[in-house]
């Protein structure tokens, strides 16, 4: 069931919310915010069954690593609700896309707009790049890759335990470059994990550039279905199509969303940049002064107020 606001004007207000922040702060995660906005707006607002937060609206300070000297240490899963067995479980595997989570959770109601203001801070849990202990993550995901596996591990429990919950996982198609992806596919096929599933980002880039350059990684939906899940591929920026494929019957098998993204959805001026996306910083004011001009448009809003202005 859709809450309101739509999930389509979320990811509207997800863009404007990071491109706001990228301007104030002379860069971001801009193209993370381009591709995957309709992916982490249908997540949050209708794809997944969450309970209320159970942490507050301003995200506390770090408190410190686990250990037997820290037993009120918590992660950040908080804000996607309690982790009991009636509820969903969401990883969030790509830790640089953390600003847009952030941004979903403002917009979704779950963490204050103040909250963004501690973005990158010492001492903060919002970090640059999420830990577990940051807004909406559960495990910590740095190193890019193990999500799926982590997921699929819990799902398997859970199926034991025959708890009703669910467990998705956000991707990137950055991690198929990665073995272990591909071993937690398999597993979750061979176990018959079918209470896990995934909706991977596609937009065919990394942090070094286009993913043809860096390694080619052939047709991932044969590779997929090939390692035993069900695969379906859409548009990511049609909610609709979002809507379908996660109605595919995928019955004791992981279920994998192939979301085909633009990197410049909503801020097609950034195309200047392409293939160098990853992390958007600005070479000069005056670049930054028409980025602001001409992305604002874009958006449909007015241009960001700077401070050095």
């Amino acid at each position: 069931m859709r809450n309101a606001p739509r999930s389509e004007d979320i990811a509207l207000a997800i863009r404007r919310r990071v491109f706001e922040h990228a301007m104030r702060n002379n860069g971001g995660y801009l193209s993370q915010a381009c591709s995957a906005a309709e992916q982490l707006a249908f997540l949050y607002n209708e794809a997944l069954m969450l309970g209320p937060s159970t942490m507050p609206m301003i995200p506390p300070p770090f408190g410190g690593v686990p250990s037997a000297q820290n037993p009120d240490y918590v992660t950040g899963a908080g804000y996607n609700g309690p982790a009991t067995p009636e509820y969903d479980r969401l990883f969030i595997a790509p830790a640089h896309y953390a600003l847009v989570a952030y941004a979903c959770l403002i917009e979704v109601g779950r963490m204050a707009p103040e909250g963004l203001e501690m973005f990158n801070q010492d001492g903060s849990s919002v970090e640059m790049i999420g830990a577990e202990h940051s807004p909406g993550m559960e495990v910590h995901n740095g190193t890019l890759g193990i999500g799926l596996s982590t997921a699929a591990g819990l799902a398997w429990g859970r199926k034991r335990r025959g708890e009703p919950g669910e467990v998705c996982v956000f991707m990137s198609d950055g991690e198929v470059q990665e073995g272990q992806t591909w071993e937690a596919v398999q597993a979750a096929a061979h176990h018959e994990i079918g209470n896990l599933w995934a909706l991977m980002d596609v937009n065919r880039q990394q942090c070094d550039g286009a993913m043809a350059d860096v390694m080619k990684v052939g047709d991932i939906a044969t590779k997929l279905r090939n390692f035993g899940a069900v695969v379906a591929e859409v548009d990511a920026h049609d909610l609709n199509a979002l809507r379908q494929a996660r109605a595919t019957p995928h019955d004791g098998q992981p279920l994998i969303i192939l979301a085909h993204s633009s990197p410049t959805k909503g801020m097609d001026f950034l195309m200047r940049r392409f293939p160098r996306l990853h992390y958007v910083r600005f070479k000069t004011a005056q670049e930054r002064d028409e980025m602001n001009i001409a992305i604002a448009r874009e958006l449909g809003v007015d241009p960001i107020v700077l401070e050095d202005h």
